[in-house]
């Protein structure tokens, strides 16, 4: 199916389905607030409670980031709506890219973050409701490269997700193709 196939379907056909809009705005959010956090708590006078508190809301933002990047790769291996790319073959070319880079980066950053507070020799706070301990008994000093490789991970992912949603506001305003829409829900979408 090609874009120009794709904005002559029907609405419904040509807009992702419901599961697939709901964990991209999700992901969204979470890497949005996620990525503030740190930030915001870099500000704040050590072992205070509210540096506390934003620390482990990072982490159980990022436990509940994990499920649904997990679920969002399985839904879209075995069930979720695939659209064609849309805009001329480069520009559909670096869609694809990036798009499979957030597929690894996400994965990654995840993983990386849990490592840092394993590395830290703390466990994964969830909400207050149970904690994920160290299964590996990493080094101390292996902190501060993890913590590095985390936080450029981060920026990789900010950057794209930037240049993803610049991209997703030309194809609204600018080529007027209808391409953001096939990512809001609704029928007025």
């Amino acid at each position: 199916m090609t874009a120009e196939t794709a904005s002559r379907l029907p609405a419904e056909r040509s807009r992702y389905d419901g599961a697939t809009i709901i964990l991209h705005w999700l992901t969204a959010l979470l890497v949005i607030v996620m990525f503030a956090l740190p930030h915001i708590w870099q500000q704040l006078e050590r072992r205070t409670p509210p540096r506390l508190f934003l620390i482990d809301l990072h982490f159980s933002l990022g436990i509940t980031l994990a499920g649904i990047v997990l679920v969002r790769i399985l839904w879209r291996a075995v069930q979720g709506r695939r659209l064609p790319h849309a805009g001329p073959k480069l520009a559909q070319h670096a869609s694809r890219i990036v798009h499979w880079a957030f597929y690894f980066l996400l994965p990654a950053q995840l993983a990386l973050g849990f490592l840092l507070r394993w590395a830290q020799h703390q466990p994964l706070p969830y909400f207050g409701l149970f904690l994920v301990p160290d299964p590996f008994g990493l080094p101390l000093e292996a902190r501060v490269v993890i913590g590095e490789l985390h936080e450029w991970n981060a920026w990789v992912i900010i950057i794209l997700s930037g240049g993803h949603a610049a991209a997703a506001l030309v194809h609204h305003y600018v080529l007027r193709d209808g391409l953001l829409r096939r990512m809001w829900g609704g029928r007025g979408a």
